[in-house]
C-alpha cells in the first residue's frame, strides 16, 4: 500500500527545523536583528537641531553697547567668541573653526539717530554658512528698523497660518528603512548561506530520495524566514512606538498591513538568495556575489538618507530598485496611512520584481 506524502506537512517540519538553524546561528542573528536594532536606537535618540549654531568671533574694538549687537546677542543661532585675539580669530578663520569676525562701528548719525556700520570678515573653511548669517543678521537689522521707523513703507507683508498635523521625526523616516535592511540581510546572506550549507552536506541530496518535493522545500524555508522576520518585525516596531514613539496611524492596524506588504520584500530578497547559492560552486563565493547585490541597495535605497540627495540621473536608477519599493512603501503605510492597494505603482514594482526573481529562483534550485 503507498502512502502520499503530507507536503504541506513536510513543509513546515522544514520551516520548523530551518527557524532554529537560524535563531541558533550568530550571523543571523547580529546581521538581521541586532545591527537594525542598533541603528535605530542612534537614530533614534539623535536630538533633530535644524538650525546650526554658527560660532561668530566679536573684533577687537568693536562697539557692543548698542542695540545692533544686543539683537544679534539673542540670536539663538549666532555663539558669540570673546576673548579671542587678533592672531586666534585669524587662526580660527582659516582653520573653519569660526563662521566669521565681527565688528560693529558707530558712523554719522542719520536724522538724529546713530547708524552702525556692521561688517564681517568670513572665509569658506568652516562647514558652516556664512551667507545663513549674513541673513540672520540682516533680519535682526530689519526688525530694529521697523521698530524705530514704523511708517515705513513694505513692498510686501508676509503672514503665517499653522495648521495641526502629524510630527514627523527622524524614526519615521529611519525604522522602515531598517526593516528593509533586516529583511535584505536574512532574506539575502542568510538564505544563500543556509541553502548552500544543506546542499553542500547532501541535506538534500537526501531529502531528493524522499517523496518531498522541491516546491515543498522551498516554501518551508520561506516560511522559517517568514517567522524569523515576524520576531525581528515585532521586536523592531516595538522598540521604535514605545521608546522612540515611532508613528503608526491607525495603530495595530497599520502594524498588521506593514507585515502583510513586508511579504513581497521577503519573497524578493529570500529568492535573491536562493539564485545566489543556486549559481555558486564553493562557500567562499557567496560573500563577494552576495554584497554586489546588497550594498548599493543599502546605499541607494534610501535606508538612511532620502534619494531625493542623488544627482536626477541616479534618482531615476534608485527608484526601480526593489528595496526603494518596499522601502517607501512602509513608509507610505506608516506615517500616511496608506493602503496598499492605493499605491499601484509601488506595489506594482515589487510584482514585477517578484515575477522576475521567483522563476530564476525555483529554477536555480539544486540538489546537489
Amino acid at each position: 500500500m503507498i502512502h502520499r506524502t503530507n507536503q504541506a506537512k513536510a513543509a513546515f517540519t522544514i520551516s520548523k527545523f530551518s527557524l532554529l538553524a537560524t535563531l541558533r546561528s550568530p550571523t543571523s542573528i547580529v546581521f538581521s536583528l541586532l545591527f537594525p536594532i542598533i541603528f535605530i536606537t542612534v537614530f533614534g535618540s539623535i536630538v533633530p537641531n535644524p538650525a546650526p549654531v554658527l560660532k561668530v568671533a566679536i573684533a577687537q574694538g568693536c562697539d557692543t553697547a548698542n542695540t545692533v549687537f544686543n539683537a544679534i546677542k539673542k540670536i539663538p543661532s549666532i555663539s558669540l567668541q570673546r576673548g579671542l585675539s587678533a592672531a586666534e580669530q585669524s587662526e580660527g578663520l582659516a582653520k573653519g573653526r569660526i563662521v566669521a569676525i565681527l565688528n560693529i562701528t558707530t558712523s554719522k548719525s542719520v536724522s538724529g539717530l546713530p547708524h552702525y556700520n556692521v561688517h564681517l570678515q568670513a572665509a569658506g573653511s568652516s562647514a558652516a554658512s556664512p551667507e545663513l548669517l549674513e541673513v540672520l543678521l540682516n533680519n535682526a537689522i530689519g526688525k530694529i528698523d521697523q521698530q524705530v521707523f514704523p511708517g515705513n513703507f513694505s513692498v510686501a507683508t508676509l503672514s503665517v497660518t499653522k495648521q495641526p498635523g502629524r510630527i514627523y521625526r527622524s524614526i519615521d523616516f529611519i525604522l522602515p528603512g531598517q526593516l528593509g535592511f533586516s529583511l535584505l540581510m536574512a532574506g539575502v546572506y542568510g538564505s544563500s548561506f543556509l541553502l548552500f550549507s544543506l546542499r553542500k552536506s547532501l541535506v538534500f541530496k537526501r531529502l531528493r530520495a524522499t517523496p518531498v518535493r522541491r516546491r515543498s522545500i522551498i516554501a518551508g524555508e520561506m516560511l522559517s524566514r517568514l517567522f524569523f522576520h515576524i520576531i525581528s518585525f515585532i521586536i523592531m516596531v516595538a522598540l521604535g512606538y514605545f521608546v522612540f514613539r515611532f508613528t503608526l496611524v491607525n495603530g495595530i492596524a497599520t502594524f498588521l498591513e506593514m507585515l502583510v506588504f513586508s511579504l513581497f520584500g521577503l519573497y524578493i530578497f529570500m529568492g535573491i538568495g536562493f539564485i545566489i547559492s543556486g549559481m555558486v560552486q564553493n562557500e567562499n563565493s557567496i560573500a563577494p556575489i552576495a554584497n554586489t547585490i546588497v550594498l548599493p541597495q543599502i546605499l541607494l535605497c534610501g535606508l538612511f538618507f532620502p534619494i531625493e540627495n542623488y544627482p536626477h540621473w541616479l534618482q531615476q536608477f534608485c527608484s526601480m530598485l526593489p528595496l526603494t519599493f518596499f522601502v517607501d512603501g512602509l513608509r507610505k503605510i506608516a506615517f500616511e496611512g496608506t493602503h496598499i492597494w492605493q499605491m499601484p505603482l509601488t506595489v506594482g514594482g515589487l510584482i514585477i520584481w517578484t515575477f522576475i526573481i521567483g522563476p530564476l529562483s525555483i529554477k536555480s534550485f539544486k540538489w546537489e
